[in-house]
């Protein structure tokens, strides 16, 4: 039986294979005329690329890329193209959505349609090598190759190498418009392969390659970190909507795929405004000729650039970092466990970055790695702080002697130049080399606006938290530090506003609460603090902030006991907190006291010493400057 599809103003006729618009004919070639019939059977629901591949093309190998590019034909002979309106919704790595209402007829045999009739799909091999330009052999079913763990590691980096050159062939040739960036998306790799062990890899090559891209010009080309992007890893989202979340202009989908000892990396350039696929591509390399393409991609990565990229940008991309392939495979597994926050999964991480160190000396981002666990081991009390804080220098100094132009080595130093030595000068030096050398790096401008806070050049610092936002728009920190540094400055609604932005994106992220209750305190409405603080997960925050919130109400007994309740359990690690209360409550002698306490006990509090609002009664007394000048801090 044949049926008429009616859409709009369309008409499809599947007995004629053939497409009108308002009685005209709409040329198709016959797989569009397939892709179109088969969506038009499933209107308004998630067609994925696998359903379509399997309806149109069957048991035929063809490329991803193939598919894309035939939406994109059938997006042009439908006119849609426009920003408003879709016929064809692009669902972020999932597949498509005909969005059309269809109403279906049966066709006469004796109805005439002014249509062109579209050829029966026995030609889809020339139809492929029509609209694609590739020869007829490349669509048909291909052999797997033998390939090992380690090698198709080492295959990865060659793939992102490639990945990033492709993706700036496109985006060298876009100008912004004036004083704006364009703006990208990487997306989450998708895991095709079967086996939820290798998430590890599919998580490790999207940070590789947003680090990769992002640091190609970053005055042009902005990269979302890691963090805003990987909420969509379970989410079928429309395009357009990641686009509108997120302000870019592209997306880059990527998927990882894997079939007996057989892996195939895919990675496709779409622009948001109309969908429209610029360019797709699938990856796999023999394992014979991986070690001896690599520095061969490298170079080309160079030479197409050059002219684009600053002298010594140009010289760091024509250096060659090999690494160990069990190494980067021990270093993704390091890196995916500490993501997950969490003490046993920290552990994990810990032994992945020290066995990343040990199957390869030579790799300084694994030392980078396991110097910040190591630091997050000694501030969490998981390993003595002392022991901790040795261990974590220890591998940020070897990462930097084997790469000194290593950003995240540089940004790692100032951290613990911060927390552990108070060498305030020392870390905004070493920050101020990361940012030069990843400006485009979401964790490294954070750093800097937090010393640039620090510091008190609070200007500077609210600039560079707006830009971390940029990067990172869906990070719940990002907005938590911006709402922190407008706290610094008094601009309370806009800390207020931040906060609550950051609680909106990840509700687990309880300092939110502890930073809108100062607000609402300082602001003069301790009663709001209340619920706030009621929702602060550490002990000591929340009888620090009851503290100082029921001295705001006038319940002077209850503040007492809620700092009795302080001093008495958190002394050796509460200490710069309970200098807090008393400062808050015009107690200065008392402040003082406990300062002296949080610089014996190398206090992390104190690095807001010189921007805290709740330590403003001290900021006229003699001490205050003095104790500055001890904390090597700028009056």
């Amino acid at each position: 039986m044949s049926h008429l599809y009616r859409f709009g103003q369309y008409v499809l006729d599947s007995r004629r294979r053939a497409l009108s618009r308002a009685n005209s004919p709409v040329s198709l070639t016959p797989k569009a005329f397939d892709v179109l019939l088969f969506l038009a059977q499933n209107p308004n629901r998630l067609v994925t690329k696998e359903e379509l591949l399997q309806a149109v093309w069957g048991d035929t190998f063809v490329e991803e890329g193939n598919l894309t590019q035939y939406i994109s034909h059938l997006r042009k002979a439908l006119g849609d193209n426009s920003e408003d309106a879709h016929l064809i919704v692009t669902i972020a790595r999932k597949g498509y959505q005909f969005t059309a209402d269809v109403t279906i007829e049966e066709a006469a045999d004796t109805a005439k349609q002014a249509a062109v009739q579209v050829p029966t799909a026995q030609s889809s091999l020339a139809d492929t090598q029509l609209i694609l330009g590739v020869p007829a052999d490349e669509a048909v079913p291909k052999a797997p190759k033998h390939w090992r763990n380690a090698a198709a590691l080492a295959a990865s980096t060659v793939i992102l190498a490639a990945v990033t050159y492709k993706s700036w062939r496109h985006f060298s040739g876009m100008t912004p418009p004036r004083s704006q960036k364009i703006m990208l998306a990487v997306l989450p790799f998708e895991n095709l392969t079967g086996d939820p062990n290798k998430e590890y890899l599919a998580d490790g090559l999207t940070e590789e390659t947003i680090s990769q891209l992002g640091r190609l010009n970053p005055e042009q080309l902005g990269v979302i970190a890691r963090t805003s992007v990987m909420g969509y890893k379970h989410k079928d989202e429309r395009l357009d909507q990641i686009g509108r979340d997120l302000s870019v202009q592209y997306v880059l989908e990527n998927s990882l795929r894997e079939s007996g000892n057989h892996i195939r990396l895919t990675a496709q350039l779409i622009q948001v405004k109309d969908q429209t696929h610029l360019w797709s591509q699938d990856y796999d390399y023999p394992v014979k000729d991986i070690l001896n393409i690599e520095d061969d991609v490298a170079k080309a990565v160079v030479q197409q650039i050059r002219l684009r990229l600053t002298s010594q940008q140009q010289a760091e991309l024509a250096q060659s970092h090999p690494v160990n392939p069990e190494a980067f495979d021990a270093y993704l597994q390091g890196y995916y466990f500490f993501q997950r926050n969490t003490d046993k999964d920290t552990d994990r991480a810990a032994k992945y970055y020290e066995r990343a160190t040990q199957l390869d000396p030579s790799y300084a981002l694994a030392w980078v790695g396991l110097s910040r666990v190591r630091n997050w081991q000694a501030n969490t009390g998981a390993i003595p702080a002392e022991e901790g804080h040795r261990l974590a220098r220890e591998a940020v100094e070897r990462a930097l002697a084997l790469n000194p132009n290593l950003a995240e080595a540089h940004a790692q130093m100032g951290r613990i130049k911060q927390q552990v030595g108070f060498d305030w000068a020392g870390a905004d030096a070493s920050i101020q080399r990361a940012i030069a050398l990843e400006p485009g790096d979401p964790d490294i401008v954070r750093s800097a606006a937090s010393s640039a806070a620090i510091l008190g050049r609070l200007d500077e610092a609210l600039a560079l938290g707006r830009r971390a936002v940029d990067l990172d728009p869906l990070n719940a920190e990002s907005w938590q530090n911006l709402g922190e540094i407008e706290f610094f400055m008094g601009q309370l609604d806009e800390a207020a506003a931040n906060s609550k932005k950051a609680l909106e994106l990840s509700p687990d992220v309880w300092s939110s609460h502890a930073l809108l209750s100062q607000v609402y305190i300082i602001q003069g409405r301790p009663n709001d603090a209340l619920p706030e603080i009621e929702l602060v997960r550490s002990d000591l925050i929340r009888a620090f902030l009851y503290a100082i919130a029921y001295h705001a109400l006038g319940r002077e007994k209850e503040s007492d006991a809620a700092l009795s309740e302080l001093i008495a359990k958190y002394h050796a690690s509460g200490a710069y907190q309970i200098a807090q209360v008393y400062a808050f409550r015009n107690q200065s002698d008392e402040a003082f006291e406990w300062l002296d306490r949080a610089y014996a006990q190398r206090d992390s509090g104190l690095t807001l010493t010189k921007v805290d609002p709740l330590l403003k009664s001290l900021q006229k007394d003699p001490r205050y400057a003095a104790f500055l000048k001890k904390l090597n801090l700028p009056t």
